[in-house]
Order: C-alpha cells, then structure tokens, then sequence
C-alpha cells in the first residue's frame, strides 16, 4: 500500500517522503467522517471535499476540508491540483429512501451525475483508485438470505437506483478506462465514535437507533414501530447493524486491496447478524436506563421481514470482521455521544416509567 509519496520542498528537491493523500466526498457526514478518522489511523491524509449541506465542519478534524460539490467540475479539478490524492473514497450521496421517491430528480442529479462530474476529475488528474459506498438497498427485496454479493439486484426506491446505477458505472469505466473500484455494500450504519465528538447528527432523523434514543429522552414523543406481525421470532423486522467505526475500516481495507493492484472488487459489508426492532429497544432501553415509548403502526410497503449479509467475501479477500459484535456495545456508543451532544446529564431526560405503547392505524 502507498502510505507516502515524493514531493517538491522549498528548494525545489524532489526528494521529501509526505503521507499520501487521499479525497474523501461526503468526509464531514456521518459515514465519511468516520473514515477520515481510520484514513488518519493508518498514516495517510484525507482530504475532505464536501459541499456542507448535511455534513458538519466540526466533524472533519484529521485533514483539510474544501467545501465545493461534486456536481461542481472546476470545484473537484481545484481539490485534485492541490492535493494531488492517489485515491478517492466517494461516501458523498443523498440517502433518504422516502425523500428519493418524492424528490427522484435530486436523487439522480446528485448520485449519478454528481458521480461521473467526480470520475471525469479522476480522469483529468490520472487518479485511477476509486472505493464507491454503495448500499444493500440495490439488493431490493432479496430472493436469498443471508444476501451474497451475486444476489440479484432489484432496487425498489430511486436511492437504491442511483447506487446501482453508479456501480454499473464503474464497472463500464473498469473496462473502458482502467479505473480500479471497490464497491462496498453496506448494511445498516450505526453507532459513533465519541471519544472523537463524530457521529449520527442527521436532519431529519431517520434511522432506528438514533430515533429510538430520542424517544427515551423524551424529544420525541415515541419511537414509530412499523409491523409487529412479521414471520420473525418476536414480530419486527430483522436487520444487520454495523458500527460506523468497523465500516471505515472496510474502507481502509478496500483502498489498499486496490492500492495493491489487486483489481476491482465488490463486497457487502455487514456483520451477518440479524437484529430485531425490539432488541433494538431493548438495548437502548438497558443502556440508558429509560423506557422507550412505542407506537406500533401499520407496516410499510416493500419493508422485507429479514435483511442481513453475507460477508464472509469480506471476511475471506480483505481480512474483514466487525469489531463490534453485540448490539448493546453498538447503542452505547451511540447513546454516549448523543448524551455529549446534548451537554446534559442523564436525569435532565424525565423518568424511567409511565411510557406506554399505543396503536395506530
């Protein structure tokens, strides 16, 4: 792996070893700042390229950050003649499943188009390594699981379109212009970092856990549950949650399969371990010691009972495994930084009892 390269000092020797560099899209949101972190772990220097709009300057704190859009050429062509990166790590994406079915034309402006603006700046500065953050949900409603790699993908919402579009991309600029990508498809990101101050800071939130920790500090008045009557051991919805930390390190480990020169590749990464709504509420419920109030709704359309990976490919061509493997390890994390977040102590957040659980239809 390339950990460093030769550049020009002041005298004009070329003859200085300097870490190398390596531009991360998206690397002040919340998947991608993550892997700044692990870039900086491993001696290399990221290079944030992020237009602001749901990332967080504060959360880029091991390189420098440019502030420009993908979809902005001379923006991109700027980054690469100043930083000269041997590498990308495109993490920059809109990723709401409901907002991209109102709104599908932002989706693909900013996913796909936003994509080839970014694969034709790699191209005019001869960078050739890209590692792509795609998604499960190109997968759609699985025919298998656990889901291999060779599933067959049948994306159901725009998001899950956009990130299949940009895969087959890759694979036609593979063959045309040399490009080498590792795509990683990646499950349910959860967890933080919060002896680094990074972690899920979304708006609006969506995600389960986040949400679920609202609901037990009371700045939600429930926590949505969609279905209670699936074919699953106790009625919700089964999905593989993965800490944030351990899908960064996927990405580190993909850059240098590629940097390597051991071709392009795609990989889900997950933990391949199915996790319920309610062992969900059950460990935000034990970690911060408060009840999660809990409205069960009607289920949501195209909701699968069951989505976990298989990541043993993972496992077997990069040396992958989540660090993290119990679920209530993953909520602390989550729910130590939303307490840092807040400036405020447990108690500040209403008692343990009284929630009930109401119905809705």
């Amino acid at each position: 792996m390339i950990v460093s390269v030769n550049t020009i000092d002041h005298q004009g020797r070329d003859n200085v070893s300097a870490p190398a560099r390596v531009l991360v899209t998206g690397g002040a949101g919340y998947v991608g700042s993550h892997v700044c972190h692990a870039l900086a772990g491993q001696g290399l220097v990221p290079v944030t390229f992020d237009h602001l709009g749901n990332g967080h300057r504060d959360a880029e704190k091991w390189g420098p950050l440019r502030v420009g859009d993908i979809q902005d050429p001379i923006a991109l062509a700027q980054a690469f003649a100043e930083f000269s990166p041997v590498a990308v790590i495109h993490c920059a994406a809109l990723a709401y499943v409901g907002e991209s079915v109102t709104t599908p034309a932002a989706y693909y402006r900013n996913n796909v188009t936003g994509t080839l603006s970014l694969l034709d700046a790699m191209a005019g500065a001869g960078v050739k390594h890209v590692v792509f953050s795609s998604s499960c949900a190109t997968y759609g409603i699985p025919e298998q699981i656990p889901i291999p790699e060779a599933a067959r993908q049948q994306p159901i919402n725009p998001y899950g379109r956009t990130k299949l579009m940009v895969e087959q991309i890759l694979s036609d600029y593979g063959a045309a212009y040399g490009v080498n990508s590792a795509v990683l498809r990646y499950f349910n990101a959860a967890g933080a970092d919060p002896g680094n101050g990074i972690g899920e800071r979304h708006d609006p939130e969506t995600h389960l856990i986040p949400r679920a920790i609202l609901a037990a500090t009371r700045q939600i008045p429930w926590l949505e549950v969609f279905g209670d009557d699936y074919d699953t051991p106790d009625g919700t919805c089964q999905r593989d949650y993965i800490h944030v930390s351990d899908l960064a390190q996927g990405h580190v480990l993909a850059l240098k399969h590629l940097l390597a020169g051991r071709g392009s590749l795609t990989l889900n990464l997950g933990t391949g371990r199915p996790i319920s709504v309610r062992e969900i509420v059950a460990a935000v419920e034990a970690v911060s010691r408060r009840r999660v109030p809990l409205r069960f709704c009607s289920r949501r359309p195209g909701d699968p009972p069951v989505l976990y990976a298989d990541p043993s490919n993972a496992r077997n061509i990069l040396g992958f495994s989540a660090a993290f493997t119990a679920i209530e390890d993953i909520v602390e994390t989550a729910w130590r930084f939303h307490v840092q977040m807040q400036e405020c102590a447990t108690p500040h957040f209403g008692s343990l009892g009284g929630a009930k659980e109401l119905k809705c239809h």
